[in-house]
């Protein structure tokens, strides 16, 4: 019997059939921005198709072009652009899956000149200044939404979602935040629903009856002054009233300052808010944002707050979900880690998303998956992400793999981040690794570093060193004091440290340091205690679900953050995660120093120049380094000269700013390309 019943319980929704209760949400990947854009987007679509998921949803196409994203984004609006749809729709259609479109407008968060929303105000995140869109056009972009939602089903899609979501277009008109106007879709609460009602009502129209109308609501804004959680089951009920067969359920705006998705937010921490939309309607309600696992999806259509689960990125991670569900291997689900690093990171730097996790997502045109044409005998020496990924990938290929791992356990760089206070889902990143080498029988030897010979001795007939990377030191007078630690010293062998600290480097691993120093490690499991540090409605329900932020608890320790470059730390940090990092740290009255030049540590502790040029001591009781690292490549030459081909990957190949999602791709490309 399965774990999973509810999971995988099928489903009938405005005449659509679905196997089961996984869905594929929405999200931008940007593939249309790369070469062979059409090819990539089909490949996408049916590998997760093949992976049974029950429902696919598209990337959001704009239904007029001052509604896209920017420049690059889809639009939906012409009769021309039918036929290539319909062969994303045949491409799922044939690996047994069902695809509906969604229906994005950007409104005010639009990348393009001539941006467009209900009233005035340029959004915090972006630099346009939208353009008020006059009453005739109000009514224009009603009747362009329906246009799109007739030319999806044309194309054969099996329904579309209409965004009103996440603080787009429609959803800036059900805000007062966002719309001031004095006309018959603005002022009044009962007037600023009119425009997503009359919407619905539209698509209903063009499409008819038996066609699939999904409406992503705005389950709680994360704004001030946002609506509440009887506004928005009001909204949910009138939505149902105007044609919709299902509600999605989406939380928080782009511009809110309360994160919503990354691995900072605990698991399902926003089900109160999707269950209130549940208990307003009697069609399915879906629920989405941190369900990464099929027991947190299980769980919550067990509690009743939702029919359905919609997971994004937990389908970049592994398109096989379902299917793994199904055959009953949910311990060999490639979980996704929210760390946001290959998707939204590259999305948000104009780059087409990926998966630290799983390279091969929105790249399946370049991973062939058939065996290797020749069958070798392959050591790999290090096991950590690279050396991890690279022996699961080229086993999966027929090759006879064995991993020598120095350290007592897999995993190297790892063990270390899933000390960090949000990082602990690099925990599943591990558990899966460890499951599929073994499972594809690769032979592990742990706990004792190899050596050339053994490895000459082993008749192997490659060997790939993802050996990573060693700390740098740094040329300061006294780095040898006793006061000095290492980061590895700190996260990996578990020293002592003061309250007092002074972190030399402010790249990712000093902030890291410094949030394992000050942070508070319940952030990413405890709801309760979440809400409470993010200013977040312990029950969801007031105005934009927003609380005022409780004081914050004195830190534990004094802790000061130096790097030698003037400007601001914290630049390099993720484009869509720093700002959580660096905000928790501010909370914990983390000390920032730029444009230092060290001097020498002693007794006494740091002595330094701070940016004027003014001589400083910090009287600190540990000074922790976290200046960069190096490559460990202590067996290469060996190696070489022995006459083996050596590959090198990860921080064996490259140590600045020690980086996963490139050492995990690496390993996967060379593990494609190995013994052809």
């Amino acid at each position: 019997m399965s774990r999973f019943p509810l999971l995988l319980s099928p489903l009938t929704v405005g005449g659509l059939h679905l196997p089961n209760r996984v869905v594929m949400g929405a999200m931008h990947t940007r593939l249309e921005t790369l070469d062979r854009a059409h090819e990539r987007l089909c490949a996408f679509y049916a590998a997760r198709a093949r992976g049974e998921t029950g429902l696919l949803l598209s990337g959001g196409h704009a239904p007029v072009p001052e509604g896209a994203m920017d420049e690059a984004a889809p639009v939906f609006d012409r009769e021309a652009q039918v036929d290539a749809h319909r062969a994303i729709v045949d491409a799922v259609t044939r690996a047994g899956g069902r695809i509906a479109l969604q229906i994005l407008h950007a409104g005010r968060y639009a990348r393009v000149p001539g941006c467009v929303a209900p009233s005035a105000g340029r959004a915090r995140i972006n630099s346009f200044e939208p353009r008020v869109l006059t009453l005739d056009e109000v009514r224009a972009t009603i009747r362009s939404h329906a246009h799109t939602a007739a030319l999806a089903k044309e194309a054969g899609y099996a329904g579309v979602e209409i965004m009103g979501s996440e603080g787009y277009l429609i959803n800036e008109f059900t805000s007062t935040i966002t719309n001031r106007r004095d006309d018959e879709y603005g002022g009044s609460f009962d007037a600023r629903l009119r425009f997503p009602v009359e919407i619905v009502r539209a698509v209903r129209a063009a499409v008819g009856p038996g066609f699939l109308i999904i409406y992503r609501i705005s389950a709680v804004d994360l704004m001030p002054g946002g609506m509440t959680s009887d506004e928005v089951a009001t909204l949910a009920r009138l939505i149902e009233e105007a044609g919709a067969d299902l509600i999605n359920t989406g939380i928080g705006w782009h511009e809110s300052l309360v994160p919503t998705i990354a691995a900072a937010v605990p698991r399902a921490a926003w089900i109160d808010a999707v269950q209130n939309v549940k208990q307003a309607v009697s069609i399915p309600v879906m629920a989405s944002n941190r369900i990464n696992t099929p027991e947190v999806a299980e769980a919550i259509l067990a509690r009743g707050a939702a029919d359905l689960v919609s997971m994004a990125r937990p389908l970049l991670a592994d398109p096989d979900f379902a299917l793994k569900l199904r055959q009953q291997r949910s311990d060999e689900i490639n979980t996704c880690i929210a760390c946001n690093q290959a998707c939204l990171d590259a999305i948000f730097s104009e780059r087409a998303a990926s998966c630290l996790v799983n390279p091969r997502a929105g790249r399946e045109i370049e991973f062939g998956g058939a065996k290797a044409a020749q069958a070798l005998k392959l050591a790999v020496v290090g096991g950590g992400p690279a050396g991890m990924a690279f022996a699961v990938n080229a086993a999966e290929r027929g090759h006879r793999v064995t991993l020598f791992e120095a350290q007592a356990q897999l995993g190297g760089q790892l063990n270390m981040a899933r000390r960090i206070p949000g990082k602990r889902e690099f925990d599943e990143a591990l558990r899966y690794h460890r499951t599929r080498l073994q499972r594809l029988g690769v032979e592990l030897h742990l706990g004792r570093r190899v050596t050339a010979d053994e490895i000459a001795q082993g008749g192997f007939d490659e060997v790939v060193l993802a050996t990573g990377a060693t700390p740098r030191v740094p040329d300061i007078a006294g780095i040898d004091h006793r006061k000095v630690l290492s980061y590895v010293d700190v996260l990996a062998r578990g020293a002592a440290v003061g309250e007092r600290v002074a972190i030399i480097g402010a790249g990712g691993i000093g902030f890291d340091v410094a949030l394992f120093l000050l942070g508070d490690v319940r952030d990413a499991t405890d709801v309760a205690h979440f809400r409470r540090t993010w200013g977040v409605d312990a029950h969801l329900q007031g105005a934009g679900g927003l609380a005022a932020p409780q004081q914050p608890v004195p830190p534990r320790r004094e802790v000061h953050l130096l790097q030698r470059k003037p400007g601001t730390p914290g630049r390099t940090l993720g484009r869509t995660t720093g700002w959580i990092l660096k905000a928790l740290l501010r909370q914990a009255d983390l000390r920032l120093h730029a444009g230092v030049k060290y001097e020498r540590i002693d007794d006494a502790g740091l002595h330094l120049r701070d940016a004027d040029g003014k001589p400083q001591c910090l009287a600190v009781d540990h000074v922790i380094v976290c200046a960069g690292q190096v490559e460990d490549r202590a067996l290469h030459d060996a190696l070489r000269a022995r006459g083996f081909t050596v590959h090198l990957i990860g921080g064996a190949d490259r140590a600045a700013e020690l980086d996963a999602v490139r050492a995990i791709d690496q390993a996967a490309r060379l593990a494609e390309r190995i013994g052809g």
